[in-house]
């Protein structure tokens, strides 16, 4: 019998979309998500925003990827919206949380991705700093909007994170908020030049980790490929 692949969620937008002669709103998501999991050897499966049915979805899946997007509403983690702090959605939000608690909670395979990694830190009861500019004095993580700035990071050689990228590596990111006080149970692995948090990741799950940049974005599949073997490995043990 032919292996399948494994079946990882990847959490969508719900934007007002043109196409044709059409303009309604839509599930998007940036192709290049789809690209880095089918070519790591996964099936990627777009999830909606939705807070009805996360036990079914998660039954299909093997693995879950939180995609990138827009600033989390900060009355999640009891701030007020800095002038900076566009765009939010609260369906979203809610809907995401409770996707991602119930997947930690079956300890399913999670890569968080720029929004991703601030949403696990909201989730653990962390919080975030809503416009890095004023806190490192520059633009460095975002500095056109629209396209992806480039900086490398320092890593901990002792996390899961360094054990596949080393501790030392280049990243795309494109975001101007950050993790604020670290969520419990969470762990910080990597830092940028000039002190943010760069990546957080839970040691006591099988494959919980998070990063504020965006490995899609780059040459580099190995946290794909991380994520599609540990999604293979979550899919063979509820097999047996």
């Amino acid at each position: 019998m032919t292996a399948t692949r494994p079946v990882v969620g990847i959490t969508a937008y719900v934007e007002p979309a043109r196409w044709g002669h059409w303009e309604l709103e839509a599930a998007l998501i940036p192709y290049d998500y789809v690209r880095g999991i089918e070519r790591a050897g996964g099936r990627a499966l777009l999830v909606p925003p939705s807070e009805q049915g996360v036990g079914e979805t998660l039954d299909a899946l093997d693995g879950l990827l939180l995609s990138g997007g827009a600033d989390l509403d900060p009355g999640l983690y009891e701030a007020d919206a800095h002038p900076e702090t566009t765009g939010t959605r609260p369906e979203r939000d809610r809907a995401e949380l409770a996707l991602l608690e119930a997947a930690l909670a079956r300890d399913m395979p999670v890569l968080a991705v720029c929004r991703g990694v601030q949403v696990l830190n909201v989730a653990r009861g962390g919080d975030l700093v809503q416009h890095l500019p004023e806190v490192v004095g520059d633009e460095r993580h975002r500095e056109v909007k629209g396209a992806f700035s480039e900086h490398p990071v320092r890593i901990d050689d002792g996390s899961r994170l360094g054990s596949l990228l080393g501790d030392r590596a280049p990243v795309k990111s494109h975001h101007h908020q950050g993790v604020g006080a670290v969520g419990s149970g969470l762990r910080e692995v990597a830092w940028a030049d000039d002190g943010t948090i760069e990546a957080l990741e839970d040691p006591e799950r099988r494959f919980a980790l998070g990063v504020l940049w965006h490995p899609e974005a780059g040459e580099d599949r190995t946290l794909f490929e991380a994520l599609v073997a540990e999604a293979l490995a979550y899919r063979e043990e509820r097999r047996r």
